[in-house]
């Protein structure tokens, strides 16, 4: 499976949410999810991420963990993606550790997600960074990353709210927001 998606900063959450449920999205209630991002040893940021398999530990309010392998493909936001649940959030960390990964940051966030057709529509406030819309499309043919993504971004102009396209992933911005 890839995971194609756009992310965008958003202005006005209001305006957003107000935006979105004209659309015919309605979102669910927030869920709180903590998120463990790995990335290969040695891996620095300057060496981009296209190419490099990374990995996510996720716990959702629920007590239900998530791993997650993502390895960019044309972008940092295309990615062939593998996920399974776990039942043990410490032993999946020391697994990903022993697998040769190092922890690289702490994302913390409540998520509201909806559907559109076939796209998630993803309203999260991420500690340290603000509020993000995020659209996730996640196929199983071999179309266009790049054209999904435009197709995407049409979509999220078409919302008319202010938003900001961001190329950056949520452990580079949160990252950067620390340093």
């Amino acid at each position: 499976m890839r995971e194609i998606e756009t992310k965008y900063r958003v202005a006005d959450l209001e305006a957003l949410l107000v935006a979105l449920q004209a659309a015919g999205v309605e979102l669910g209630e927030p869920v709180f999810q903590d998120d463990q991002a790995y990335a290969p040893a040695g891996w620095r940021p300057e060496m981009g991420k296209v190419g490099h398999t990374f990995a996510r530990l996720r716990s959702l309010d629920g007590g239900m963990h998530v791993f997650t392998t993502k390895t960019p493909l044309a972008n940092p936001m295309e990615c062939a993606e593998y996920e399974t649940t776990v039942a043990d959030r410490e032993q999946m960390h020391g697994a990903v550790l022993a697998m040769g990964f190092e922890p690289n940051v702490r994302i913390v966030k409540h998520r509201r997600a909806g559907r559109a057709g076939r796209t998630e529509v993803c309203v999260d406030l991420v500690e340290g960074v603000g509020a993000f819309l995020e659209l996730e499309l996640v196929v199983d043919d071999d179309r266009d990353g790049l054209t999904a993504q435009a197709e995407l971004d049409t979509w999220a102009c078409g919302l008319g709210v202010e938003l900001e396209r961001t190329t950056d992933t949520y452990d580079i911005l949160v990252r950067a927001a620390v340093v």
